[in-house]
């Protein structure tokens, strides 16, 4: 018996620390005729700013199935940064999708979208299909 209940306040515990964000901002990936443009120059900005911060890594969801093409978002939990990292945070984030717009071919390939005013509630979250954490 004290084993289960051991068993059980531990699960309860790891389930109580794992997702501590509450607020997440929302970069999305959209199509014109041949796919949607790739998340990996993010994804690298925020290991990136992880690793120079000494932050842990970002919780990262992806949300799939938004159009024909693949498009998605990623929700990006920021409630472990502090205001001024916070703010350092979006300016690079807003630096690498314009930078990956402006690479693009205008023609043919998709766009990255990113409001730092749009912040995600865990709530909001929580009413989204095809919700999945994002791993590369």
């Amino acid at each position: 018996m004290k084993k289960i209940a051991l068993l059980f306040s531990l699960l309860c515990c790891t389930f109580f620390f794992a997702q501590k964000s509450q607020n997440y901002v929302q970069v999305s990936y959209g199509s014109i005729c041949c796919g949607t443009p790739s998340p990996d120059p993010v994804i690298s900005y925020l290991e990136k700013f992880a690793k120079k911060n000494k932050k842990k890594s970002f919780e990262v969801y992806s949300q799939s199935g938004l159009g024909r093409e693949g498009e998605f978002k990623l929700y990006i939990g920021i409630d472990s940064l502090s205001k001024r990292e916070r703010i350092t945070f979006i300016k690079g984030l807003e630096t690498v999708v314009e930078t990956q717009n402006n690479q693009r071919n205008k023609s043919r390939d998709g766009r990255v979208s990113f409001d730092d005013q749009n912040v995600i509630t865990k709530a909001d979250l929580a009413n989204s299909r095809n919700l999945t954490i994002y791993k590369k």
